[in-house]
């Protein structure tokens, strides 16, 4: 950080205040400590000022993993931050769900020629099985 004593810039009162937001997400602020601190980073002149209201929070970089990341970011942890796990365990209950209506549906009607569940599981399927080849290229260990 510059000297304490020279002008904050509009975007340096920016990023105190995310900083400041991340630490009320994160549970180290209460509502009233960051609704006090986020004023006073708005009306800050100095790098100074913006340093005490954010001195007791951590850095970006020195932050913890999400507990959702440390605990389900194992082997199967896929593209775009989600995990692959769950994507599949969603599809496959959404299309255990989808067969057994249309099973149902098939015992009342006894009409068997429209097995429509494949185009609810089918393109879903698709979009997983090219998600899951693009995370084993991308060379993510176990996946």
């Amino acid at each position: 950080m510059p000297e304490p004593h020279l002008r904050a810039a509009d975007a340096d009162r920016a990023a105190a205040v995310t900083r400041l937001d991340q630490g009320l997400t994160d549970g180290r602020l209460t509502l009233a400590e960051y609704e006090d601190r986020a004023a006073r980073a708005h009306t800050a002149r100095t790098y100074g000022e913006l340093a005490e209201l954010t001195a007791d929070l951590p850095r970006p970089a020195d932050r913890p993993r999400p507990v959702a990341r440390a605990v389900y970011g194992g082997p199967w942890h896929g593209a775009w931050g989600h995990d692959l796990r769950a994507a599949w365990a969603g599809w496959a209950t959404t299309a255990v769900v989808v067969v057994a209506v249309w099973l149902v549906s098939v015992v009342a009607t006894g009409d068997l020629r429209y097995p429509w569940p494949v185009w609810v599981v089918g393109p879903w399927a698709v979009a997983l099985v090219a998600r899951t080849i693009g995370a084993r290229r991308r060379g993510q260990p176990g996946t």
